[in-house]
């Protein structure tokens, strides 16, 4: 899973498309709503910005980082993996199914 945050809702809509069009991730969830409190630049700054989250595979994961970090309107954008250890193994060949190359 690739977790992504957003300054919008439009952005983190179209940053979904990329990676779900493009097959590098098989789907996304869009969290509108969340307020994010960190250090930038030698401030401390706090922001609203909206949370997506990609399931793509581990092969993936480089090629779905450098597009997204490409596309994305933040200098330095929140784009990391976490490791899925474990689920439905019906879900988790879905994903599998979604981001082959066709």
């Amino acid at each position: 899973m690739v977790y992504v945050t957003a300054p919008s809702r439009a952005e983190a809509e179209s940053l979904a498309h990329l990676a779900v069009e493009g097959r590098l991730a098989a789907c996304a969830n869009i969290l509108p709503g969340m307020r994010s409190l960190y250090w930038w630049q030698g401030r401390l700054e706090q922001a609203d910005e909206v949370v997506l989250i990609l399931k793509t595979t581990e092969a993936l994961v480089p090629a779905l980082t450098e597009a997204l970090t490409r596309a994305h309107s933040y200098d330095c954008p929140c784009v990391v993996a976490l490791p899925i250890a474990a689920g439905n193994p019906d879900f988790l060949r879905w994903i599998e199914d979604e981001t082959a190359p066709r």
